[in-house]
């Protein structure tokens, strides 16, 4: 691990001036993902700004009757919220099926949906990704192991798949992220819009500006319905998806449908939540019309049916 100073942050603002002013600086909450990649040296900030001290640790009601999530509330605190597991079981469960115990408690809201969409070879400095190292290639492409990888939404530059169960849930309810940037101003960024496709900027995970700084997560009114949320992984626990589900299924038949575990963000188009109604295989071949996959993923085309037809029925059987 090479050299960094470290400050600690006592306000959001504090935190955005820090990190403003400060070339090669990185913010670090519960740190469950930078350490580990400051670890391998995939990342080496030259200074850190604690924000554990500035607030944004608590749920709070909105006068449209969703609910605001600060930036640094807990994974296993949101998970265990009464209001999230009443009315937001897809992101409850979500939460529930992502790392383990130890890292729940210490991963934060936002530094969930900022963990970095990568691969095995993007840990491995010994070779190419364009990710970590623009320009160099991509070692899944170059006829490397791409069976986890993304098989809709990449690009020539990169197929990693973003890790998170909590962001692929956020996405089927619609939520939105608040940010503060250096001048004051404020940013609300609809969860469809805040990851980005890697296209020729891997690098990039997120539309987020230089020294902008996350405050919070917001969920719409609750709509109801049957929530679930279906991961298909290699093990029984800390694995990311193979293949991810968030499902809404109202009780006529019509609903919101979200994947993981197949693209670089969590993957959901409203024109397939259309198709709910005419069953599972309808509904994933107009997610997956633009599919590119691999030879060794192009498994994840059935799975992703199969993973939708049983969170329909645990759906149909929550409402039973």
């Amino acid at each position: 691990m090479k050299p960094f100073s470290y400050e600690r942050a006592a306000t959001p603002e504090a935190a955005v001036a820090a990190l403003a002013r400060t070339p090669g600086a990185r913010l670090i909450a519960g740190g469950t993902n930078l350490l580990d990649l400051m670890k391998l040296r995939v990342e080496a900030p030259t200074h850190l700004i604690d924000i554990n001290a500035v607030g944004l640790d608590r749920i709070t009601p909105t006068d449209e009757g969703g609910l605001r999530i600060g930036a640094l509330v807990r994974n296993t605190d949101l998970a265990a919220d009464a209001r999230v597991r009443r009315d937001y079981g897809v992101l409850a469960r979500a939460l529930l099926a992502g790392a383990s115990g130890q890292l729940r408690n210490k991963a934060t809201t936002a530094g969930n949906l900022l963990q970095r969409t990568r691969c095995p070879y993007f840990y491995d400095t010994d070779m190419p990704c364009n990710k970590r190292e623009p320009g160099s290639g991509c070692g899944a492409l170059q006829g490397g192991h791409s069976r986890p990888l993304a098989v809709v939404g990449g690009s020539d530059q990169c197929i990693a798949t973003h890790p998170s169960d909590m962001a692929v849930a956020l996405r089927v309810l619609d939520a939105t992220v608040e940010t503060l940037q250096p001048d004051g101003a404020r940013r609300f960024i609809p969860l469809a819009d805040f990851h980005r496709l890697p296209g020729d900027t891997p690098r990039h995970d997120t539309t987020l500006a230089p020294a902008e700084l996350i405050t919070a997560v917001t969920l719409p009114a609750p709509v109801g319905g049957m929530q679930v949320y279906r991961k298909v992984r290699d093990r029984a626990s800390y694995a990311f998806a193979l293949v991810s589900v968030a499902a809404i299924v109202q009780p006529d038949g019509s609903g919101r449908v979200a994947l993981g575990g197949v693209a670089h963000k969590p993957w959901r188009m409203e024109e397939a939540d259309a198709e709910l109604p005419r069953g599972p295989q309808a509904v994933v071949d107009r997610l997956l019309a633009d599919a590119k996959p691999r030879p060794d993923n192009a498994f994840k085309l059935p799975l992703a049916q199969r993973t939708l037809a049983a969170a329909l029925a645990d759906a149909k059987e929550l409402q039973a």
